[in-house]
């Protein structure tokens, strides 16, 4: 028995960080969606379905796992935009003999295949799968969470979080006296010291304060939080981050590792190798890996009329319902200091956005520019630029990575065609 995690039709719904990952790649609490599943399923022998401009990209950064690869006679497919439930080996069990396919609502959830029908499946795995991959089978209805558009992962972000914190502290079975592994300086406050883990390598300055009366703060391996930041839970701190002085990192936040955090952040997700590190507001929002923001960049997340946002989604206008949504930034962006971002503002993969005034709510993937003007950001140039942020930490760009780059130039151009920029 296989489980494999797929990409299914509304991949897209998640731009623009899906440009660079699969979906199931996507954090939301502590870990990715990828995961969650896995866990639900201890044991499994697991692959992965993507599309196939990432399926190289991928079996680079995702070693030990097949990609588009099915070697087992049955297989469980599970729709990688689901928010696994604890019990979802319970509600979908893969060790099944029945084949049938679950939905939730109108969404596809999964699949149990085998036999003929699992070798008319394996030979559509160049493809991102339906429901019709799977006809003839029996339809079981489940009640399971899936992520639809990128501001669901904000909401559920809560909720997550607690559910891997307990995952991750039960797993490492710490008692009250070993919860603090780090080191603490004197003069460091921790309020609620039972729902704070600091772990080995980290260190928490003179003058830090970390409030968990609310929720817990994990601090992982290494990671720094200097004198004087606040931090008030649930939050947790990647390895190797950093929390800058005079940070107020408030609740509901998840940084990835190796990223750098000051000014104020609230409610927000912020993947690997992204720093924030200077004076700003960012709340309910989504950020990539390798992005940078500028000193002093501010980001609304609520309307003056206390509306809901409004974002604009794969080419059409989508009411998030969400009264509290900032800005959705993809992977290698940056904005120069004193940036501006207006409510539900979507940047996309590779930008450098500057100037005075509020730049548009929808910003094309490689743009260049602000609220003035926009034109094309030159590829060989950001490209050039990624692989010296990529150096800085001691990485270098594989020759997947450089086809992605060039990949995704493509498959954006005609967003920035629509808005007249030149090729």
């Amino acid at each position: 028995m296989q489980l494999c995690i797929f990409e299914d039709i509304y991949f897209d719904r998640l731009e623009p960080l899906i440009y660079s990952r699969p979906a199931y790649n996507l954090v939301c609490g502590i870990s990715s969606l990828r995961d969650k599943i896995i866990r639900a399923y201890p044991g499994a022998k697991v692959a992965l379905h993507t599309r196939p401009y990432l399926e190289a990209f991928l079996i680079e950064k995702n070693l030990g796992f097949k990609v588009n690869q099915i070697d087992e006679d049955v297989c469980l497919f599970v729709n990688g935009r689901i928010i696994a439930p604890e019990n979802l080996a319970e509600i979908i069990p893969i060790n099944d003999s029945e084949n049938k396919i679950y939905m939730s609502d109108d969404n596809f959830v999964a699949a149990r295949v085998s036999g003929k029908k699992l070798k008319e499946v394996k030979n559509s795995l160049n493809d991102l799968l339906t429901p019709a991959n799977f006809d003839g089978l029996l339809v079981e209805k489940v009640d399971v969470p899936i992520i639809n558009y990128v501001w669901d992962l904000i909401s559920y972000n809560h909720t997550e979080m607690e559910k891997d914190y307990n995952y991750l502290t039960t797993k490492i079975n710490f008692s009250k006296k070993e919860n603090l592994k780090g080191k603490i300086y004197p003069g460091a406050y921790l309020i609620n010291e039972e729902k704070i883990f600091i772990d080995e390598g980290a260190e928490i300055k003179s003058g830090a304060v970390l409030d968990a009366t609310n929720g817990f703060i994990y601090i992982s391996n290494n990671a720094i939080v200097y004198p004087n930041a606040v931090i008030e839970g649930p939050v947790f701190v990647g390895e190797k981050s950093q929390v800058k002085s005079c940070a107020r990192i408030y609740e509901n936040v998840s940084i990835g590792k190796v990223c750098k955090v000051g000014g104020e952040v609230e409610h927000s997700i912020i993947l690997p190798y992204t720093n924030k590190q200077h004076s700003g507001f960012l709340g309910h929002a989504y950020l990539g890996s390798w992005v940078n923001i500028g000193a002093d960049t501010n980001c609304s997340d609520l309307k003056n009329n206390y509306g809901s946002v409004k974002m604009y989604v794969n080419g059409e206008i989508v009411n998030s319902g969400c009264q509290f949504l900032g800005l959705i930034m993809g992977d290698h962006s940056k904005t120069a200091i004193n940036t501006m971002f207006n409510t539900g503002t979507m940047v996309g993969f590779s930008c450098n956005i500057y100037g005075a005034g509020f730049p548009p709510k929808y910003i094309p993937s490689f743009s260049w520019g602000g609220s003035d003007s926009m034109t094309t950001y030159d590829l060989e140039r950001t490209i050039e630029t990624a692989k010296r942020v990529l150096h800085r930490r001691s990485k270098n760009m594989g020759e997947a990575e450089e086809k992605l780059f060039r990949k995704i130039f493509d498959l954006t151009q005609k967003e920035r065609r629509k808005r007249g920029y030149p090729y």
